[in-house]
């Protein structure tokens, strides 16, 4: 019975990535060769929330002529699988969670690309997986792992990335197939034939080894819009490298042209000299730029935030009306049909009106607790006329931003923050480097932004300015300063509810009393 043992191949893929198409490829060349060949599937969850498996079974050998067919299993088992491929890197991990990786017998094919999951994106703070971390534990857990960009290479070779797994599966010589076995499965399917078999090769070469392994690029700054003022922003460059330490400049750019292309250059103007106090602070304090940069990047984030007139300028810019294009898969003058999902509320009404109207709208709304009765849900179809000129009027406001009530209420809240990382420079650099990250909490719009800012104001009232007042302390007072300022972040970004923060702001108090 061992001779009859199968090869064992399990494949993981997400919505779209032709992991179907895959399993099919590989089940026309067995029988093409008459092997005996079974495959099943569990289907995950819509895209990104699970993975759809396939698993297949391959009898190394032809059957003897009427040989019984042996029984196959259904479902893969833990410690049983010869060759594992995941069309995504977190996908890879997870098949080593379950198991079904080992290190005496499986071949692992990955892309090292990254979609995040549900749980990464939804997070308060930044939790994406250490890619670096997964990366080492399913190269530690399998016998033989071939990692590379193969989302990239698909794209390089105007194919979807099925095509490359599949060469580099034939590449890896596991599977009792000739290759001319699956170039004939490509053909014979008849779409994109030219394309799949670049791709095909591609992976071929790559799994034996013709063919460095493809990394994910490094990210680079995003394009400059084309209405960007060339000499503008060369000039605020200029500032930057007068003005400001080797350290911080890269970010402190980044940060400016940001403002720049937000609001105008007079707010990339203001973003600098606000920093610019900040640097006096921290050098006068013995510092070497890093907590000016690291409050740059917050910075940058806050006098950015998301309103309405924001979402409108960035939906209607060419630069992402052609990754919709491009991402549709849409060819030459077909049609794309583009629908703006919005639910603007009495928060985002409020921020653009005059700040005495909108005071009152937000101070009636709170009184009546009707802050969330009014959210408008807006279907607004941007491939039309009508409806991209509409967020194109809507992005038109921008000039008038300055004058709306929450422009007013957000730029008091960076200036009482900013005085309060100049004074903490003097006292001690960590305290300061910490309430700088505080900024982390105030994101989003509506619910998500009034849950920040309350955490904000809440850790800024109980733990900093109590530390900032202080006099004669002891010599580990600010030590422990910074330590309960980051307990305190980090608890605000556990839950979206405040639980965890009321219950480490109580321990807080109850230690001091």
């Amino acid at each position: 019975m061992s001779e009859l043992r199968p090869v064992t191949i399990l494949i993981s893929a997400l919505g779209g990535e032709g992991g179907g198409v895959m399993t099919d490829w590989i089940l026309a060349a067995c029988r093409a060769e008459g092997l005996t060949v079974q495959a099943t599937s569990v289907p995950g969850v819509a895209q990104r929330t699970g993975a759809t498996t396939y698993y297949i079974e391959i009898l190394r050998e032809k059957l003897a002529k009427g040989a019984p067919e042996p029984v196959m299993a259904l479902y893969p088992q833990v410690g049983d699988i010869d060759l594992m491929v995941a069309t995504e890197l977190v996908e890879a991990g997870r098949a080593c969670q379950s198991g079904f990786v080992s290190p005496d017998r499986t071949t692992l094919i990955a892309s090292m690309h990254r979609f995040y999951l549900i749980d990464e994106k939804i997070g308060m703070g930044d939790t994406r997986l250490e890619t670096a971390r997964v990366e080492a534990t399913v190269r530690q857990l399998s016998k033989r792992a071939i990692l590379g960009d193969f989302a990239q290479a698909a794209r390089d070779s105007g194919t979807v990335i099925n095509a490359v797994l599949v060469g580099a599966i034939a590449g890896t010589g596991i599977l009792p197939l000739r290759v001319e076995a699956f170039e004939r499965a490509i053909r014979e399917e008849g779409k994109s034939v030219e394309a799949n078999l670049r791709g095909f090769h591609y992976g071929l070469k790559v799994a034996r080894g013709e063919i460095v392994e493809l990394r994910p690029a490094p990210r680079t700054a995003a394009p400059r819009p084309a209405a960007t003022p060339a000499a503008a922003l060369d000039a605020l460059r200029d500032h930057v490298v007068r003005d400001f330490p080797a350290v911080a400049r890269e970010i402190v750019n980044e940060g400016a042209a940001r403002c720049f292309d937000y609001q105008d250059n007079a707010y990339a103007t203001l973003y600098l000299d606000r920093l610019d106090k900040v640097w006096q602070a921290e050098r006068a304090a013995g510092g070497d730029g890093s907590g000016t940069a690291e409050t740059g990047r917050h910075l940058a984030l806050w006098m950015t935030y998301e309103d309405v007139i924001r979402v409108a300028q960035i939906k209607t810019r060419p630069i992402r009306l052609q990754k919709v294009q491009r991402g549709s898969g849409a060819k030459g003058e077909q049609p794309v049909i583009v629908t703006e999902f919005l639910k603007p509320g009495i928060d985002e009404f409020a921020s653009i009106l005059p700040p005495p109207l909108g005071r009152r709208l937000v101070g009636w709304a709170e009184r009546t607790g009707r802050l969330n009765s009014f959210n408008l849900g807006l279907h607004i179809r941007t491939s039309t006329v009508l409806g991209f000129a509409l967020l194109r009027l809507m992005a038109a406001l921008k000039p008038w931003r300055r004058h709306g009530y929450r422009f007013g209420v957000e730029q008091q809240g960076m200036e009482r923050w900013l005085e309060a990382i100049r004074t903490a420079m003097g006292k001690d650099r960590l305290v300061a480097r910490e309430i700088a990250e505080c900024a982390r909490l105030i994101k989003g719009y509506s619910d998500t932004h009034r849950r920040g800012t309350g955490n904000f104001r809440r850790i800024m009232e109980t733990l900093v300015q109590p530390t900032l007042a202080a006099s004669n302390v002891r010599p580990d007072y600010y030590a422990n300063a910074a330590a309960a300022i980051a307990t305190a972040r980090k608890a605000a970004l556990a839950d979206p509810e405040g639980e965890t923060l009321n219950r480490t702001l109580a321990q807080f108090a109850s230690a001091r009393a």
